[in-house]
């Protein structure tokens, strides 16, 4: 055990004397209430740690102690209908040790030592086993929690425990070379989980939002970032993602963000039900809240916690959804320890590295194969706030790079009351061609088509649109006329959508595209009426384009019936103006 002596405080940046020998990423007690800190520079024998707690009152001379170990994760049954702060402390039994308020040096165990577990096992004496490999299973809420080899580990079973209820710390195998394998492993949050090999990624990952699933769809492993400013609706946006999206498992973490955003989700998420398992929608969830009163160094762990913990459940075979909101507010606790270790800044103030580091954590997506053969999949959707909407700013700038899906969303949107307010042209998709035979077999043939067709309608709306604010509308000619009032059409009864209506929260790709069947029809057939003498006018006035309107709150239950009768109905309208 290496012991250092503390020679300088800054912020949340200790630098501590005396610590030869000690490693780079090892985790240190601080002080004498011992903070935990991770060393992240060494010069000669000085460290620089940065502290997961608040530094006040830490005196120079105090003891730093190097525990030789990397900052690492429990990973096992317990997880689901957590939630945890920024190094994997479950908020819940902090609370009963020591009030609501987070005292420093508090030591609490990441999952239940004392909880029983339904054990039962797939391995038995003399089995070949290795990293990956499913040792039993173990029910949790509605899941099949598979209990893992870790990665690292191999050999031959020697015993297993029977079937039955034990806790987390007994060993259930052990193998030949004594190796006792318990229900649960750690694993260091920086190094990513190995796997086989990674997948072309080729399945949709369903949101439920028809300006996503249509528009800018993301795939299955997948990466995805929300940029936009304050109001703009990125945590509504995440949290729709969150309880609509058809992933098995959701980790969500609060990155710096507001303590209220992670209450609503406390609050709201018991009280919503699975569609998939029937169950509440927090028994798939895993909550890492590190809000931004909470330290700041422990927003950089907080991030890289539940991407393992999202890659510890894509290990089982699920398909994970990591949200991270925010992650500006990481790069912003970067700035700040490169600021307080004096490093070189470089644009705007930020470590040369960000872009590496931003790197890093998306690349931790993927669909894979993994080590036990089973499919899995990690799909990343980080927020960004840049301050005052400005995208040119380095974090921005740096996410467009990494990510596959960019969701640009708009504060003048939002001061309309423009809900998802997503800029349709400012935003794009990289994923819509290794998607598009999903689509073709899943949804309709013809659907790549319709939704160029919207695309192309959007694009020349908003070009007609700078006209009509220069000349007023009376200048364009009735078939611009109609490209401006099916662009409305398209804007507020197709991607306006509202998170909190019990219909409209959701919608399936089938009930968009029947929108989308519908739109268009309207479109050809008034083109096609125009061009035989009828003035737009008439076609305005036609009550089928408020049925139209109607569509989105129509259950997904009776929408066939409806888009069928609303089909009959253009049709009908169209011939009686002929």
């Amino acid at each position: 055990m290496i012991q250092g002596v503390i020679e300088k405080i800054a912020g949340p940046a200790v630098i501590a004397k005396g610590m030869l020998g000690a490693r780079m990423y090892d985790i240190c007690k601080v002080g004498n209430e011992g903070l935990v800190g991770e060393i992240i520079r060494l010069d000669g024998d000085t460290a620089f740690v940065q502290v997961y707690e608040d530094t006040s009152g830490l005196k120079v001379g105090e003891p730093v102690v190097s525990t030789g170990l990397p900052l690492a994760v429990e990973l096992g049954p317990g997880m689901l209908n957590g939630i945890y702060d920024g190094i994997q402390r479950p908020l819940e039994r902090i609370q009963e040790k020591t009030g609501i308020y987070i005292t420093r040096g508090v030591v609490v165990h990441a999952l239940d030592r004392e909880k029983k577990w339904a054990w039962t096992p797939r391995v038995k004496p003399g089995d070949e086993v290795k990293g990956g490999m499913v040792l039993g299973t173990v029910p949790e809420f509605n899941f099949t929690h598979k209990i893992l080899v870790p990665p690292d580990v191999r050999g031959r079973v020697k015993e297993v425990k029977p079937a039955g209820e034990y806790t987390v710390e007994e060993p259930v195998v052990v193998l030949e070379d004594g190796t006792e394998l318990k229900m649960y492993h750690t694993w260091p949050v920086r190094r990513a989980r190995p796997v086989q090999r990674k997948l072309d990624p080729n399945t949709p990952f369903l949101t439920g939002m028809r300006i996503l699933d249509v528009l800018f769809p993301v795939a299955m492993g997948g990466t995805a970032a929300i940029p936009g400013p304050f109001g703009s609706g990125k945590t509504v946006t995440q949290q729709s993602l969150a309880k609509w999206s058809n992933a098995d498992v959701v980790v969500y973490v609060g990155c710096g963000e507001r303590g209220n955003e992670m209450t609503d989700v406390l609050v709201e998420f018991p009280e919503l039900t699975d569609p998939k398992t029937g169950g509440p929608l927090m028994h798939r969830t895993v909550l890492i809240a590190n809000t931004s009163n909470m330290p700041v160094a422990a927003r950089e762990a907080s991030i890289y916690v539940g991407v393992t913990i999202a890659e510890y459940f894509r290990d089982q075979g699920f398909s994970v959804a990591l949200m991270a909101d925010s992650t500006s507010r990481w790069a912003e606790a970067l700035r700040e320890i490169s600021s307080r270790l004096e490093e070189m800044p470089a644009e705007e103030g930020y470590p040369p590295y960000l872009a590496a580091r931003l790197a890093a954590f998306y690349e931790r997506s993927g669909k894979v194969v993994t080590l036990g053969g089973e499919e899995g999949a990690v799909t990343i959707v980080g927020a960004v706030s840049p301050p005052g909407g400005d995208m040119s700013e380095p974090v921005t700038q740096s996410t467009l790079r990494i990510v596959g899906a960019f969701w640009r969303l708009d504060a003048s949107l939002a001061f309309r009351r423009h809900f998802p307010a997503i800029n349709w042209n400012g935003s794009y998709s990289l994923f819509t061609g290794a998607l598009d035979p999903w689509y073709r077999e899943n949804v309709a043939p013809d659907y790549p088509e319709l939704r160029d067709a919207i695309s192309e309608l959007l694009q020349r709306e908003a070009g007609l649109q700078e006209i009509v604010q220069l000349v007023g509308p009376d200048a364009l000619q009735d078939a611009e006329r109609l490209v401006i009032e099916v662009g409305r059409i398209i804007r507020e009864d197709f991607l306006q959508q509202n998170a909190y209506h019990e219909v409209d929260a959701y919608c399936s790709m089938r009930k968009a595209y029947g929108i989308m069947k519908m739109i268009l029809s309207l479109y050809k057939e008034a083109e096609a009426a125009i061009r035989r003498g009828v003035s737009i006018d008439e076609i305005l006035a036609l009550p089928v384009i408020e049925r139209i309107g109607r569509a989105r709150y129509v259950s997904e239950e009776e929408f066939p019936r409806y888009f069928e009768e609303a089909m009959r109905e253009i049709e009908g309208a169209f011939k009686a103006l002929a």
